[in-house]
């Protein structure tokens, strides 16, 4: 499979599962992109249009703290500090948008530690 299939064929996913899923105020959507390198994670209000909590493996929090660790290390540290921000904006629950990637290595470790920093999906 070449490497433009791969990417469309994840788009698709994605665009499927957006079209059953939407972020509120009470409930926003937590937002997955994996790169190759890096992982970003927001928590987004698609009624108003607006990012409401935002966290990634460039954050200084965490690139200061990361050396050494490996990249699903690095993607728990990121579902904390996110869990973290979304609790001072007083963000409980979430829809959980994993953008088309499977549910396992990165994605996985973010969601957990998301869940055990007290958000709730």
């Amino acid at each position: 499979m070449k490497k433009s299939e791969t990417r469309e064929a994840r788009l698709r996913r994605h665009r499927r599962v957006r079209e059953k899923l939407s972020g509120t105020g009470d409930r926003p959507r937590l937002c997955i992109f994996r790169s190759l390198n890096h992982i970003y994670a927001q928590v987004i209000d698609d009624v108003k249009g607006q990012t409401l909590a935002t966290a990634s493996s460039l954050d200084d929090e965490i690139s200061n703290d990361s050396k050494g660790k490996t990249k699903t290390g690095r993607a728990e540290m990121v579902g904390e500090l996110l869990a973290r921000r979304a609790r001072e904006k007083k963000i409980m629950q979430v829809a959980f948008d994993r953008g088309g990637f499977q549910y396992h290595g990165r994605v996985k470790a973010l969601a957990e530690a998301a869940r055990k920093g007290g958000l709730k999906f």
